[in-house]
């Protein structure tokens, strides 16, 4: 199978992998007036007691759908905030869309609905928290002395600064009324259980949504240590509210061993793992020979580009004893410092930057892909790319060394036909790399 067409395969059956409906379906079992949770935590249901989920993220919807074929009856409500696009319609749930990566006040009323929820729990209820990768900034519940235009002026300068995002949670567990386990404290005394889909490397619970039931081991000198080692510039009030949480004069997030998570437990149920570990079984399947090297990529994209278009050159190295073809793959998140007034992603800043590392390469093909069907603010997954890709962009008249400089790698992809468009996958994993060699250079 050529490599093009075999991206669309590999890429299918790694979504199929960590399809949130059938993730919440396979950690749930609805059992003699219990609930098994992810194959061990047992959750007794009293006679008034009562089930309500909350959730957030990009796949919150089909997580929900999953968690309301199980829990049937025994749900009786509760509401879940997801990107706009990524709706479903779910009987007793109320459904909010609200934007991402900059939160709005639909996010913000969202965030707040579940609030309600939580605190109107009592003893012999359960609440089932189902988290996704965006939740962080689906969920904006900033304190009374921080506006919401404030928080999303934070945001975006973190953003922009290329700040991994446990440096970005981080901040947003400061500056929010429902993460850093706020949500945890607000349904005392119900029993909370969260079920996550890992959109971080290496799945810290407190990472994923900025962990709102779960303790966090950050604090506001942290937050203000990001800001500083980042040079973010951020509004007066966020950074009047994170020096007064830094001098004790605002009560720091719950930490470990705080009664909050006395009756709380989390499970992480995807993650890109298991993504790739589906990636090469069906690229076996279609006669790939294929190796997982890493679920923990993470760095610079156009500095991580190098090492991408290594595996290829050491395979076309190594002649017959490279088993080719090959698929090499690799899951992570990179990120991006943005100096230019282009448009792009960090998955299309990498295809570009590995384009050039490959310029006249041949037999090698790269798919670089976020697993949410959206790359940075544009409508592409990312971007797939070869040896041939910087030479057609120069005969559209775009030189591939300048859109890199310009952070603008979304019209050079698509003057190439080089872009990846998924739409809206429903879920999030971090993201996809393939590195495809099917010929030694000649």
């Amino acid at each position: 199978m050529r490599a093009r067409e075999a991206v669309t395969h590999l890429l299918r059956a790694a979504l199929a992998a960590v399809d949130p409906r059938g993730a919440v379906k396979r950690a749930l079992e609805l059992r003699e007036g219990s609930i098994i949770v992810a194959g061990g935590d047992v959750v007794e249901l009293g006679p008034d007691g009562g089930v309500w989920i909350v959730g957030a993220g990009k796949a919150a919807a089909g997580m929900a759908q999953g968690a309301l074929e199980v829990l049937g009856d025994r749900l009786l409500g509760g509401t879940i905030t997801t990107k706009d696009g990524h709706a479903l319609d779910l009987p007793r749930l109320d459904v909010w869309e609200a934007a991402h990566p900059v939160p709005d006040t639909r996010g913000l009323a969202g965030a707040v609905a579940a609030l309600d929820v939580a605190r109107g729990m009592g003893e012999g209820d359960l609440l089932l928290c189902l988290l996704s990768g965006g939740a962080s900034a689906l969920w904006p519940a900033p304190p009374a002395s921080v506006s919401l235009s404030d928080l999303r002026a934070v945001t975006d300068a973190l953003l922009r600064s290329g700040a991994p995002i446990a440096e970005v949670n981080a901040v947003r567990k400061h500056l929010s009324r429902i993460a850093g386990g706020h949500l945890a404290r607000a349904a005392q005394p119900a029993r909370v259980v969260t079920l996550a889909i890992s959109d971080v490397v290496g799945s810290a619970l407190d990472s994923i949504a900025s962990g709102p039931t779960v303790p966090d081991p950050t604090t506001y000198a942290d937050a203000l240590g990001v800001l500083l080692s980042r040079g973010a510039r951020v509004p007066n009030a966020v950074l009047a509210h994170l020096q007064a949480g830094d001098a004790g004069e605002v009560p720091e997030t719950p930490k470990p061993g705080d009664p909050a998570f006395l009756r709380a437990s989390a499970h992480v149920i995807a993650r890109n793992r298991h993504a790739l570990d589906a990636v090469a079984a069906e690229a076996e399947h279609l006669g790939w020979n294929a190796t997982v090297v890493a679920d923990d990529l993470q760095g610079e994209a156009r500095e991580v580009a190098a090492q991408v278009a290594a595996l290829a050159w050491g395979a076309h190295a190594e002649g017959p004893s490279a088993r080719l073809p090959h698929v090499f793959i690799l899951g992570g998140e990179t990120t991006v410092t943005v100096t230019g007034a282009g448009r792009g992603g960090r998955n299309q800043e990498l295809a570009l930057a590995v384009a050039l590392e490959l310029d006249g390469e041949p037999g090698v093909t790269v798919a670089c892909i976020a697993t949410d069907g959206t790359d940075g603010p544009t409508n592409a997954a990312g971007a797939v790319v070869d040896g041939t890709s910087v030479a057609r962009g120069r005969a559209h008249g775009m030189e591939a060394h300048d859109a890199l400089l310009r952070n603008d790698s979304h019209p050079f992809h698509r003057a190439t036909g080089d872009l990846l468009v998924t739409g809206p996958t429903g879920t999030n994993v971090n993201d996809i790399i393939l590195v495809l060699v099917d010929a030694p250079v000649a």
